[in-house]
C-alpha cells in the first residue's frame, strides 16, 4: 500500500517536472526575438577591443602560472628527497625511522628527533648524506 503510494506521488513529481519544462521551453520567450548588442561570429574585427592590453594582460598570467609551476617543482623536489631519505632509514636495521623527522629545504635536509645510541645518530646523518640531490645535513638529533 505504501509502495504504491510513493510511486504514484514520484510519477506525479515526475510529470508536473516535464510538464513545466516543456511549457517553459514553448512559452519562455513569448514569441520576441532577442537581438545580441554586437553581431555573433562575424569575419571582422570589434575596434572595442585592445589587443595589447589583453597581450599584456595574458603575459602577466603567464608569468603568475610560471612562478607558480616553479614553486611547485621546488616543493616536490623536496618531498621527493624528503621520501628518499625516510625510506632508506626504514630500510635500514640499525635507525629506527619512526622516532627521525626530516625536513628538506631546497636540498639542506634536518634531522630532529630521538635515537637510542651514537652509532644509530651517525647512520642516520650518513644515510641522508649519501642520498643524491642532498648538499647538506643539519644534524639535531638527540640520544636518549
Amino acid at each position: 500500500m505504501f509502495r504504491a503510494l510513493l510511486r504514484l506521488v514520484i510519477l506525479a513529481v515526475v510529470l508536473a517536472a516535464a510538464a513545466a519544462f516543456f511549457m517553459g521551453y514553448r512559452l519562455g520567450d513569448n514569441g520576441e526575438v532577442i537581438k545580441a548588442d554586437r553581431p555573433v561570429a562575424t569575419g571582422g574585427t570589434d575596434p572595442a577591443i585592445d589587443t595589447a592590453r589583453a597581450r599584456a594582460a595574458g603575459a602577466s598570467v603567464g608569468e603568475k602560472v610560471a612562478v607558480g609551476a616553479s614553486q611547485a617543482e621546488h616543493a616536490l623536489e623536496n618531498g621527493a628527497l624528503t621520501a628518499k631519505i625516510k625510506a632508506k632509514m626504514a630500510l635500514d636495521d640499525s635507525v629506527k625511522a619512526l622516532g627521525i623527522n626530516v625536513d628538506t629545504a631546497d636540498g639542506v635536509v634536518t634531522l630532529t628527533g630521538t635515537v637510542n645510541s651514537e652509532a644509530e645518530r651517525t647512520r642516520a646523518v650518513q644515510l641522508a648524506r649519501e642520498t643524491t640531490g642532498v648538499k647538506s645535513v643539519t644534524d639535531r638529533l638527540v640520544i636518549r
